[in-house]
Protein backbone atom coordinates (compact mmCIF):
# COMPACT_ATOMS: atom_id res chain seq x y z
CA UNK A 1 0.00 0.00 0.00
CA UNK A 2 1.50 3.53 -0.78
CA UNK A 3 2.23 5.62 1.87
CA UNK A 4 1.43 9.28 2.14
CA UNK A 5 4.88 10.43 1.42
CA UNK A 6 4.94 7.97 -1.63
CA UNK A 7 1.51 9.93 -2.31
CA UNK A 8 3.21 13.04 -2.21
CA UNK A 9 5.46 12.41 -4.15
CA UNK A 10 3.63 11.25 -7.18
CA UNK A 11 1.36 14.02 -6.94
CA UNK A 12 4.53 16.39 -7.55
CA UNK A 13 5.80 14.35 -10.28
CA UNK A 14 2.34 14.37 -12.04
CA UNK A 15 2.54 18.42 -11.31
CA UNK A 16 6.05 18.93 -12.55
CA UNK A 17 4.90 16.80 -15.69
CA UNK A 18 2.44 19.04 -16.50
CA UNK A 19 4.41 22.14 -16.22
CA UNK A 20 7.33 20.48 -18.12
CA UNK A 21 4.87 19.37 -21.21
CA UNK A 22 3.48 22.65 -21.24
CA UNK A 23 6.71 24.41 -21.54
CA UNK A 24 7.23 21.86 -24.48
CA UNK A 25 4.99 23.26 -26.77
CA UNK A 26 7.58 26.40 -27.40
CA UNK A 27 10.18 23.86 -27.84
CA UNK A 28 8.64 22.12 -30.45
CA UNK A 29 7.88 25.53 -32.34
CA UNK A 30 11.30 26.22 -32.13
CA UNK A 31 12.76 22.93 -33.03
CA UNK A 32 10.36 22.50 -36.05
CA UNK A 33 11.54 25.69 -37.45
CA UNK A 34 14.68 23.73 -38.56
CA UNK A 35 13.46 20.03 -39.43
CA UNK A 36 10.77 18.09 -40.02
CA UNK A 37 8.61 16.66 -38.24
CA UNK A 38 9.84 12.78 -38.27
CA UNK A 39 13.47 14.61 -37.78
CA UNK A 40 12.43 16.34 -34.48
CA UNK A 41 10.97 12.90 -33.26
CA UNK A 42 14.27 10.70 -34.35
CA UNK A 43 16.53 13.60 -32.61
CA UNK A 44 14.18 13.86 -29.64
CA UNK A 45 14.49 10.29 -28.60
CA UNK A 46 18.12 9.05 -29.89
CA UNK A 47 19.37 12.14 -26.80
CA UNK A 48 17.01 10.45 -24.30
CA UNK A 49 17.43 6.95 -24.87
CA UNK A 50 21.29 7.69 -25.06
CA UNK A 51 21.05 10.06 -21.52
CA UNK A 52 19.19 6.88 -20.06
CA UNK A 53 21.93 4.13 -21.55
CA UNK A 54 24.62 6.19 -19.17
CA UNK A 55 23.62 4.95 -15.92
CA UNK A 56 22.56 1.60 -17.37
CA UNK A 57 25.60 0.86 -19.11
CA UNK A 58 27.67 2.01 -15.52
CA UNK A 59 25.17 -0.42 -13.37
CA UNK A 60 23.41 2.86 -11.92
CA UNK A 61 20.05 1.51 -13.32
CA UNK A 62 19.80 -1.52 -12.77
CA UNK A 63 17.18 -3.71 -15.72
CA UNK A 64 16.01 -6.85 -15.23
CA UNK A 65 13.12 -8.38 -17.85
CA UNK A 66 13.53 -12.20 -17.58
CA UNK A 67 10.28 -13.82 -16.92
CA UNK A 68 8.45 -10.24 -17.69
CA UNK A 69 5.65 -9.76 -19.71
CA UNK A 70 7.63 -8.34 -22.48
CA UNK A 71 5.18 -8.64 -25.13
CA UNK A 72 2.41 -6.32 -23.02
CA UNK A 73 5.55 -4.00 -22.58
CA UNK A 74 6.06 -4.00 -26.50
CA UNK A 75 2.43 -3.08 -26.95
CA UNK A 76 2.42 -0.62 -24.32
CA UNK A 77 5.49 1.02 -26.68
CA UNK A 78 2.93 1.18 -29.54
CA UNK A 79 0.31 3.04 -27.87
CA UNK A 80 3.50 5.38 -26.55
CA UNK A 81 5.38 6.86 -28.00
CA UNK A 82 4.91 5.32 -31.26
CA UNK A 83 1.01 5.62 -31.75
CA UNK A 84 0.36 8.98 -29.41
CA UNK A 85 3.37 11.09 -31.93
CA UNK A 86 2.69 9.06 -35.23
CA UNK A 87 -1.19 9.91 -35.24
CA UNK A 88 -0.57 13.15 -33.67
CA UNK A 89 1.70 14.47 -36.00
CA UNK A 90 0.01 13.22 -39.45
CA UNK A 91 -3.48 14.45 -37.66
CA UNK A 92 -2.04 18.17 -37.25
CA UNK A 93 -1.39 18.20 -41.29
CA UNK A 94 -5.05 17.63 -41.72
CA UNK A 95 -6.50 19.62 -38.24
CA UNK A 96 -5.40 22.95 -36.59
CA UNK A 97 -3.57 22.91 -33.79
CA UNK A 98 -6.58 24.62 -31.51
CA UNK A 99 -8.67 21.26 -32.73
CA UNK A 100 -5.69 19.19 -31.09
CA UNK A 101 -5.53 20.43 -28.15
CA UNK A 102 -9.51 20.86 -27.25
CA UNK A 103 -9.37 16.84 -28.61
CA UNK A 104 -6.43 16.33 -25.99
CA UNK A 105 -8.40 17.80 -23.14
CA UNK A 106 -11.04 14.90 -23.57
CA UNK A 107 -7.87 12.25 -22.64
CA UNK A 108 -8.93 12.09 -19.09
CA UNK A 109 -12.22 10.68 -19.91
CA UNK A 110 -11.12 8.33 -21.82
CA UNK A 111 -8.69 7.30 -19.34
CA UNK A 112 -10.87 7.23 -16.79
CA UNK A 113 -13.55 5.01 -18.76
CA UNK A 114 -10.49 2.34 -20.09
CA UNK A 115 -9.58 2.25 -16.20
CA UNK A 116 -12.92 1.07 -15.48
CA UNK A 117 -13.07 -1.15 -17.82
CA UNK A 118 -9.54 -2.98 -17.51
CA UNK A 119 -8.54 -2.23 -14.10
CA UNK A 120 -12.04 -2.12 -12.55
CA UNK A 121 -11.13 1.25 -11.09
CA UNK A 122 -13.76 3.59 -9.14
CA UNK A 123 -14.48 6.92 -10.15
CA UNK A 124 -16.86 8.99 -7.37
CA UNK A 125 -19.70 10.99 -8.62
CA UNK A 126 -17.62 14.33 -7.59
CA UNK A 127 -14.20 13.12 -9.08
CA UNK A 128 -16.14 12.59 -12.19
CA UNK A 129 -17.52 15.88 -11.73
CA UNK A 130 -14.08 17.15 -11.22
CA UNK A 131 -12.57 15.47 -14.49
CA UNK A 132 -14.99 17.06 -16.44
CA UNK A 133 -14.69 20.34 -15.17
CA UNK A 134 -11.11 20.12 -16.08
CA UNK A 135 -11.85 19.25 -19.58
CA UNK A 136 -14.69 22.48 -19.99
CA UNK A 137 -11.80 24.82 -18.27
CA UNK A 138 -9.51 23.60 -21.54
CA UNK A 139 -12.57 23.66 -23.98
CA UNK A 140 -13.71 27.21 -22.89
CA UNK A 141 -10.48 28.75 -23.52
CA UNK A 142 -10.13 26.98 -27.18
CA UNK A 143 -13.84 28.23 -27.93
CA UNK A 144 -13.40 31.73 -26.31
CA UNK A 145 -10.56 31.65 -28.91
CA UNK A 146 -12.49 31.45 -31.40
CA UNK A 147 -11.14 27.98 -32.35
CA UNK A 148 -13.68 25.32 -33.21
CA UNK A 149 -13.57 22.12 -34.77
CA UNK A 150 -14.83 21.94 -38.31
CA UNK A 151 -16.26 18.83 -39.67
CA UNK A 152 -14.06 19.03 -42.95
CA UNK A 153 -11.43 18.37 -41.34
CA UNK A 154 -12.63 14.79 -40.84
CA UNK A 155 -9.10 12.89 -41.50
CA UNK A 156 -7.35 15.04 -39.11
CA UNK A 157 -10.13 14.77 -35.86
CA UNK A 158 -9.94 11.08 -36.18
CA UNK A 159 -6.10 10.86 -36.18
CA UNK A 160 -5.80 13.18 -33.26
CA UNK A 161 -8.70 11.17 -31.43
CA UNK A 162 -6.85 8.08 -31.77
CA UNK A 163 -3.36 10.27 -30.45
CA UNK A 164 -5.82 10.94 -27.52
CA UNK A 165 -6.99 7.27 -27.24
CA UNK A 166 -3.52 5.90 -27.62
CA UNK A 167 -2.44 8.11 -24.67
CA UNK A 168 -5.29 6.49 -22.40
CA UNK A 169 -4.59 3.25 -23.17
CA UNK A 170 -0.79 3.54 -22.46
CA UNK A 171 -1.88 4.98 -19.02
CA UNK A 172 -4.15 2.30 -17.93
CA UNK A 173 -1.58 -0.90 -19.43
CA UNK A 174 1.43 1.37 -17.84
CA UNK A 175 -0.70 1.08 -14.50
CA UNK A 176 -1.11 -2.46 -14.82
CA UNK A 177 2.57 -3.34 -15.88
CA UNK A 178 4.05 -0.89 -13.23
CA UNK A 179 2.87 -3.91 -11.03
CA UNK A 180 5.49 -5.91 -12.40
CA UNK A 181 8.27 -3.35 -14.20
CA UNK A 182 9.74 -0.85 -12.23
CA UNK A 183 9.43 3.03 -13.72
CA UNK A 184 13.28 2.83 -15.48
CA UNK A 185 12.34 -0.44 -17.10
CA UNK A 186 9.50 0.83 -18.80
CA UNK A 187 10.99 4.41 -19.46
CA UNK A 188 14.03 2.29 -21.01
CA UNK A 189 12.23 -0.11 -23.18
CA UNK A 190 9.36 2.85 -24.78
CA UNK A 191 12.79 5.65 -25.56
CA UNK A 192 14.57 3.03 -27.02
CA UNK A 193 11.77 1.59 -29.02
CA UNK A 194 10.66 5.07 -30.12
CA UNK A 195 14.17 5.86 -30.67
CA UNK A 196 14.43 2.59 -33.62
CA UNK A 197 11.42 3.34 -34.81
CA UNK A 198 11.70 7.26 -35.60
CA UNK A 199 15.46 6.52 -37.18
CA UNK A 200 13.68 4.12 -39.08
CA UNK A 201 11.41 6.44 -40.46
CA UNK A 202 13.58 9.53 -40.84
CA UNK A 203 16.11 7.44 -42.68
CA UNK A 204 13.82 5.85 -44.95
CA UNK A 205 12.14 9.22 -45.85
CA UNK A 206 15.46 11.08 -46.51
CA UNK A 207 17.19 7.87 -48.66
CA UNK A 208 13.55 7.99 -50.84
CA UNK A 209 13.63 12.11 -51.30
CA UNK A 210 17.38 11.78 -52.16
CA UNK A 211 18.20 14.23 -49.13
CA UNK A 212 20.65 12.10 -46.81
CA UNK A 213 22.90 14.69 -46.94
CA UNK A 214 20.79 17.10 -45.27
CA UNK A 215 19.82 15.03 -41.94
CA UNK A 216 22.42 17.07 -40.17
CA UNK A 217 21.91 20.11 -40.97
CA UNK A 218 19.41 21.39 -38.23
CA UNK A 219 22.28 20.77 -35.60
CA UNK A 220 24.18 23.93 -36.80
CA UNK A 221 21.48 25.81 -35.08
CA UNK A 222 21.92 26.47 -31.39
CA UNK A 223 18.25 27.18 -30.96
CA UNK A 224 17.69 23.51 -32.38
CA UNK A 225 20.16 22.25 -30.45
CA UNK A 226 18.67 23.45 -27.05
CA UNK A 227 15.07 22.86 -28.25
CA UNK A 228 16.34 19.30 -28.18
CA UNK A 229 17.98 19.04 -25.09
CA UNK A 230 14.80 20.05 -23.54
CA UNK A 231 12.32 18.03 -25.59
CA UNK A 232 14.65 14.58 -24.93
CA UNK A 233 16.18 14.98 -21.47
CA UNK A 234 13.40 16.87 -19.61
CA UNK A 235 10.25 16.33 -21.79
CA UNK A 236 10.90 12.77 -22.95
CA UNK A 237 13.28 10.94 -20.31
CA UNK A 238 12.15 12.96 -17.20
CA UNK A 239 8.64 13.07 -18.18
CA UNK A 240 8.43 9.07 -18.68
CA UNK A 241 10.44 8.62 -15.20
CA UNK A 242 7.75 10.72 -13.68
CA UNK A 243 4.45 9.49 -15.15
CA UNK A 244 5.54 5.84 -14.94
CA UNK A 245 6.70 6.58 -11.38
CA UNK A 246 3.13 8.63 -10.81
CA UNK A 247 1.17 5.61 -12.36
CA UNK A 248 2.71 3.58 -10.12
CA UNK A 249 1.20 5.23 -6.98
CA UNK A 250 -2.04 6.83 -8.29
CA UNK A 251 -4.90 5.68 -10.52
CA UNK A 252 -4.60 6.09 -13.94
CA UNK A 253 -7.90 8.24 -14.06
CA UNK A 254 -6.45 10.77 -11.63
CA UNK A 255 -2.81 10.87 -13.32
CA UNK A 256 -4.43 11.85 -16.38
CA UNK A 257 -6.39 14.79 -15.35
CA UNK A 258 -3.10 16.26 -14.61
CA UNK A 259 -2.14 16.69 -18.42
CA UNK A 260 -4.55 19.18 -18.83
CA UNK A 261 -2.70 21.51 -16.26
CA UNK A 262 0.17 21.83 -19.48
CA UNK A 263 -2.79 24.01 -20.97
CA UNK A 264 -2.32 26.30 -18.04
CA UNK A 265 1.45 26.46 -18.53
CA UNK A 266 1.31 26.42 -21.89
CA UNK A 267 -0.12 29.83 -21.63
CA UNK A 268 1.64 31.59 -19.33
CA UNK A 269 4.66 30.55 -20.86
CA UNK A 270 3.27 32.50 -24.06
CA UNK A 271 2.72 35.69 -21.74
CA UNK A 272 6.28 35.17 -19.98
CA UNK A 273 8.38 34.03 -23.02
CA UNK A 274 6.36 35.52 -26.16
CA UNK A 275 4.37 38.46 -24.92
CA UNK A 276 1.23 36.68 -26.01
CA UNK A 277 -2.01 38.65 -24.05
CA UNK A 278 -3.75 36.71 -21.55
CA UNK A 279 -7.32 37.43 -21.57
CA UNK A 280 -10.27 37.19 -18.64
CA UNK A 281 -11.79 33.88 -20.68
CA UNK A 282 -8.10 32.25 -20.20
CA UNK A 283 -8.08 32.67 -16.29
CA UNK A 284 -11.32 31.79 -15.94
CA UNK A 285 -10.49 28.36 -18.15
CA UNK A 286 -7.31 27.83 -16.06
CA UNK A 287 -9.21 28.21 -12.67
CA UNK A 288 -11.51 25.81 -14.02
CA UNK A 289 -8.77 23.27 -14.71
CA UNK A 290 -6.60 23.86 -11.16
CA UNK A 291 -10.01 23.49 -9.92
CA UNK A 292 -10.85 20.22 -11.76
CA UNK A 293 -7.20 18.78 -10.89
CA UNK A 294 -7.83 19.46 -7.50
CA UNK A 295 -11.04 17.88 -7.25
CA UNK A 296 -10.09 14.67 -8.83
CA UNK A 297 -7.44 14.60 -6.00
CA UNK A 298 -9.50 15.40 -3.03
CA UNK A 299 -12.32 13.51 -3.92
CA UNK A 300 -11.18 10.07 -4.53
CA UNK A 301 -13.04 6.95 -3.23
CA UNK A 302 -11.70 6.05 0.53
CA UNK A 303 -10.22 2.53 0.83
CA UNK A 304 -11.43 1.20 4.96
CA UNK A 305 -8.46 0.25 6.77
CA UNK A 306 -7.71 -3.73 7.28
CA UNK A 307 -8.61 -4.82 10.75
CA UNK A 308 -5.58 -5.52 12.56
CA UNK A 309 -5.71 -9.22 14.28
CA UNK A 310 -5.13 -9.54 17.96
CA UNK A 311 -3.73 -12.77 19.19
CA UNK A 312 -4.90 -12.33 22.85
CA UNK A 313 -8.41 -10.84 21.92
CA UNK A 314 -8.88 -13.97 19.57
CA UNK A 315 -7.63 -16.04 22.35
CA UNK A 316 -10.01 -14.64 25.10
CA UNK A 317 -12.65 -15.31 23.26
CA UNK A 318 -11.63 -19.03 22.42
CA UNK A 319 -12.08 -19.12 25.83
CA UNK A 320 -15.17 -17.50 27.07
CA UNK A 321 -16.01 -19.68 23.53
CA UNK A 322 -19.60 -22.21 25.16
CA UNK A 323 -19.23 -25.75 23.62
Amino acid sequence: MTNRNELKLAYFAAVLNAVIVGFSFLFTKMALEHARPMDTLMYRFAVSFAVISIPVMFGRVKLNYRGKPLFKALLLATMYPLGFFTFQTFGLQSASSSEGGILYAFTPVLTMLLAYVFLKEVTTRLQMLSIFLSVFGVVFIFAMKGSGIAVSNMTGLILLFLSCLAFAGYSVLARSLLKTFSPAEISYMTLGIGFVTFLVISLTDHATAGTLDTLFEPLASSSFIVSILYLSVLSSLLTALMSNYALSKIEASNMSVFSNLSTVVSIAAGAMFLQEEVTVYAVIGSLLIIMGVIGTSRFKRTVPAPRTFHPDRQKFYEDKKIV
